[in-house]
């Protein structure tokens, strides 16, 4: 599980040398992905699959360019969070209450557009889910 994860923060880390912060969401076993997202400028362009809810773990990449500025300090490559109806949060510290991705992000002085699909998302490497409440 550790080298899967690993292999898979690298492969964000390579595809991100394109000048954004990347991020894609997994469900807890990393074994579908449950959305993605980019940046352009300031915002963030998160697709997420609306037909899932539960656990999931969020990977973030920026590129080399944004590493070697300082660009998000304090970020962290992996954070756990949940999906349900189409509202991603995030647990940030171990104390703190879940936060939406876009309150999230909003500390890292971007915004975010967040586009929810009714049914799952055509995504590389996402498997079909089923109705919502049926992935817990």
């Amino acid at each position: 599980m550790t080298r899967f994860l690993t292999a898979l923060i690298a492969t964000l880390t390579l595809s991100a040398s394109a000048g954004a912060l990347q991020l894609i969401v997994w469900d807890r076993d990393l074994s579908t992905k449950l959305g993605d997202g980019e940046s352009a400028g300031g915002r963030v362009t998160v697709r997420l699959a609306g037909a899932y809810e539960g656990p999931v773990v969020v990977l973030f990449a920026p590129s080399d360019e944004e590493r070697a500025r300082n660009a998000f300090p304090g970020l962290k490559s992996r954070y756990a969070g949940t999906l349900v109806n189409g509202q991603l949060s995030l647990l940030g510290e171990e104390r703190a209450a879940p936060q939406s991705i876009t309150k999230f992000l909003t500390g890292f002085r971007l915004t975010t557009n967040v586009q929810v699909s009714g049914q799952a998302l055509s995504l590389p490497g996402l498997r079909k889910t089923g109705a919502p409440g049926q992935n817990k």
